[in-house]
């Protein structure tokens, strides 16, 4: 593999020990992280995090060899693993960190992602739920600053442990190739 194939992508979706776990499952993923982006503070702490007033999202870095596994495969998991329609919390976490943000590295990760979301947000509607509220913004100019050591990978470390993800339950539609 060389590292010319190799891509970043950041996504927030609430609680991020969850949404790690589903993206390390998906062939074609390398590695991936949690940690905070979209904020104003260096270098947060989780503590920091928690008290709303550093506005970054818990987010997960997935690191994916492009030639295994699509960037639309990767936003179909983000899609459908949480509800994008509700602002700022997923389930009973709520605050600002818990946001739904995308956010991409390439142009054609920012076309992707704004596609998907108005093709996911029309077949949402359709059942009833409200818009789709998911941030769409490039990441270079935001730090992605890793979490701390104990939240990398922990429901690897706590299989038991905490997964809050309020999915939908709607599919993530079938593109016609």
């Amino acid at each position: 593999m060389s590292e010319v194939s190799i891509q970043k992508a950041y996504f927030a979706t609430g609680c991020f020990w969850g949404a790690e776990r589903r993206f390390w499952n998906l062939d074609g993923v390398v590695s991936t992280s949690v940690g905070y982006m979209g904020g104003a503070r260096p270098n947060p702490s989780y503590e920091q995090v928690c008290t709303g007033t550093t506005n970054h999202a818990e987010t997960v870095e997935v690191i994916f060899d492009p030639t295994k596994i699509a960037y639309e495969r990767l936003l179909e998991e983000f899609w459908t693993m949480h509800d994008p329609t509700s602002l700022n919390r997923q389930g009973g976490d709520i605050g600002t960190q818990y946001r739904s943000a995308i956010f991409t590295t390439n142009d054609e990760q920012m076309i992707s992602a704004v596609n998907t979301r108005e093709l996911y947000n029309d077949v949402l509607k359709s059942q009833g739920f409200g818009e789709v509220v998911t941030e769409i913004q490039e990441a270079a100019p935001h730090t992605y600053w890793p979490a701390e050591e104990y939240h990398q990978r922990y429901l690897e470390k706590n299989p038991n442990g905490y997964d809050c993800h309020s999915s939908t339950g709607v599919p993530f539609p079938k593109v016609k190739s």
